[in-house]
């Protein structure tokens, strides 16, 4: 018997529920909540084993008017991609494109056996509509392809040497499912738009050696344990990624919980499907519980940034263009529909007001067609929500993943995506708190690596609508708030919710009896900071089936 005894502090049951000052695990598990039912079972241990001292090893740990409550999920992100961020040069805290551009020579220099120079990510807000020049990066490096990932990662910018070895010239015509910006004379720019242009680089860049992924998914989950995080949604899954979770599994060395959302490509589709299914065999078969592949991802649009996000009215930019809508007709319907009576969870990237519609009808239709069952689906990001689609979340049980992070007057917000929306539609963005107001659920992810996987960054601007400078007074669209415990919420049982975590073979993400002890500990109630103090709080400790797997010094 391994017990473990948390007390002296605030242990948070959730949102509307009452706070407990004790809590008791036993071999991982919670097995009494309260100092009443605790000091019963520490008595009954003792008492069957003659001494808790002697026989029982027992761990008491002193919150010290700390605070205690389930561990965060992350309900959207890319812990690969943000793994492999170290593995190139370091250009995502570059202020200028002088800077990446000597930060891109230093690392090549630096590494003069690599045959591509790739790396992420960079801000795309730095050059007047996200546009970059090849030719910039041909002054770092010539001889080489050069390939930076902005920090949106559906644009990518390359070197004169990239474009040539990809084959795109001015005779190249526009990909389907992307977009190629060019010069005067029609010649390529340098900057490639969502998958149909990337790809044609994607494609003659050679793989990364296994290792290499495998140290990145490492790193990244090294990444989220100090940040108070135990499960991730990895929100874009390929079959060579499928490969990589498959080898860390049997390796033993996934130290938190992932579940795979399977990418599904409009383009083959068809084809996609059946390996879907094996793929998901293939996880289940490894019966480990840090491992699941219940999901498949499709993306309905792209970014409002590169008006690529599909919107029901034009953008203010571009009079007639509505953006990219990635399935066309009913094809994502269709898609919906099958992978849904696969028994899948359909999680959809979902950024413009029409891609959110398109994606909520896509949904419906599978409800009529396949009957009722427990399926949560998700809507992820869902920036823009027209008034009309709010209930919807309701009526049709579809969970708002939401980046609580974006939602603040920064500088993507002001240059680039205000201007695309203008002022009254710029202001119905991010809908978190009317979501809840209509009966929706709502979680919480980062999107990591696109911006930071660090949660009390998330809840300080998704309680406050404030940036880091405390801007505006009252908060940006102030009625959007949402309260602080709400918002631990999204961030913890609402994305266990969204996992299926109480369906687990270990049922986690909440402080009952019989979950797994997935536990977080501040040194401060986060419900007494300000946002700015919020933003800036560590995680004492954070625990996987009541292990310490991370703690400060």
């Amino acid at each position: 018997m391994a017990l473990t005894h948390f007390h002296n502090g605030t242990i948070w049951l959730g949102a509307s529920t009452e706070t407990a000052d004790s809590l008791l695990v036993d071999d991982g598990v919670i097995v009494a909540i309260g100092s009443t039912d605790v000091e019963a079972q520490l008595a009954e241990a003792a008492a069957e084993s003659g001494s808790l001292t002697d026989s029982v090893d027992l761990e008491v740990v002193d919150l010290d008017g700390g605070f205690l409550m389930p561990s965060f999920g992350d309900g959207h992100a890319h812990p690969i991609f943000g793994g492999l961020e170290v593995e190139g040069p370091q250009v995502r805290s570059c202020s200028s494109v002088a800077e990446i551009i000597a930060e891109v020579a230093r690392f090549a220099e630096a590494n003069p056996e690599l045959e591509w120079i790739t790396g992420a990510s960079y801000d795309g807000s730095l050059v007047a509509g996200g546009l970059f020049d090849a030719r910039w990066l041909d002054e770092a490096v010539s001889d080489r392809p050069v390939v930076l990932r902005a920090w949106d990662y559906h644009t990518v910018w390359c070197n004169s040497r990239a474009l040539e070895l990809a084959g795109i010239t001015a005779d190249t015509p526009e990909p389907t499912l992307g977009e190629i910006p060019r010069r005067g004379d029609g010649s390529p720019l340098g900057t490639l738009r969502e998958w149909g242009a990337v790809d044609l680089v994607d494609a003659v860049r050679p793989p990364l050696d296994e290792s290499v992924r495998l140290r990145a998914l490492e790193r990244a989950a090294d990444y989220y344990l100090e940040r108070g995080v135990t499960w991730v949604q990895d929100a874009w899954v390929e079959p060579a990624d499928v490969k990589t979770y498959l080898a860390a599994s049997a390796q033993g060395r996934l130290t938190i919980r992932f579940n795979l959302a399977l990418y599904a490509d409009p383009r083959s589709f068809s084809e996609q499907l059946p390996a879907m299914i094996e793929a998901r065999r293939r996880v289940e078969e490894l019966a480990d519980p840090m491992l699941s592949a219940r999901t498949v991802k499709f993306f309905a649009d792209g970014v409002v940034e590169n008006e690529t996000g599909s919107l029901l009215e034009p953008y203010c930019s571009s009079l007639h263009n509505h953006g990219l809508r990635v399935w066309e007709g009913e094809t994502l319907a269709e898609a919906v529909r099958a992978v849904d009576a696969a028994g899948f969870q359909v999680h959809i990237h979902a950024i413009g007001d029409a891609a959110v519609r398109q994606a909520l009808d896509a949904i419906e239709s599978a409800i009529a067609a396949n009957g009722s069952r427990d399926r949560r689906p998700v809507i992820a990001h869902a920036q823009l929500v027209d008034s009309a689609d709010l209930d919807r979340f309701a009526e049709l049980g579809v969970i708002a993943n939401m980046q609580p992070l974006w939602a603040q007057l920064d500088d993507l917000m002001t240059v680039l995506t205000v201007p695309r929306l203008g002022e009254d539609r710029a202001r119905q963005q991010y809908r978190m708190h009317s979501i809840l107001d209509g009966g929706g659920r709502l979680s919480f992810g980062s999107d990591w690596p696109c911006t930071s996987g660090t949660p009390v960054e998330g809840l300080a601007i998704g309680t406050s609508r404030q940036n880091e400078a405390g801007e505006p007074d009252g908060g940006w669209t102030p009625e959007e708030i949402v309260d602080i415990d709400r918002a631990l919420d999204a961030y913890s049982t609402a994305v266990a919710h969204q996992a299926f975590a109480d369906h687990s073979a270990e049922p986690w993400g909440s402080i009952q009896v019989g979950a797994s002890a997935d536990l977080i500990r501040f040194d401060h109630d986060p419900r007494d900071l300000t946002p700015r103090e919020l933003a800036l709080t560590r995680i004492a400790a954070t625990y996987l089936g009541g292990v310490a797997v991370h703690s400060q010094a």
